[in-house]
């Protein structure tokens, strides 16, 4: 019994609800890119769940193919967010995109991964220190 139920009030569970926009960073997927019912609602936890679990087609695609959310570009091309500023990628990219970039190999990409490749490198030396 709860606090609330003893003192003869009753307890009212809440439906927590987020934004498109958190939703959308929580599911990795770029905000624009989704159907408009999606940006226009307002979306559960057992929403968000059930995408998660369950991943409707339009997320599958949206996934798969782009466009993709600063953050997942920066992953998939092994660069932190500021490297993709330096290397002039302001705007969320394709896989097709990315995966040429990736054959490209243009400078900035490989020396953004270098650096990113030591900050790990020193994160692990860090981490094994203390």
């Amino acid at each position: 019994m709860t606090l609330a139920t003893l003192d003869g009030m009753t307890s009212h569970k809440t439906t927590q609800t987020m934004k498109p926009a958190t939703a959308a960073k929580k599911l990795g997927v770029y905000l624009e890119a989704t159907p408009a019912e999606f940006r226009e609602g307002v979306v559960t936890r057992d929403e968000l769940n059930a995408l998660q679990a369950d991943p409707p087609e339009w997320l599958r695609e949206l996934r798969r193919t782009g466009p993709h959310p600063r953050p997942v570009v920066a992953a998939k091309l092994g660069v932190s967010i500021g490297g993709l500023t330096r290397g002039g990628i302001t705007e969320p990219l394709t896989t097709e995109q990315i995966d040429a970039l990736k054959a490209e190999s243009p400078d900035w990409l490989v020396r953004e991964r270098a650096t990113q490749a030591e900050v790990r490198k020193e994160a692990v030396r860090l981490k094994e220190k203390s």
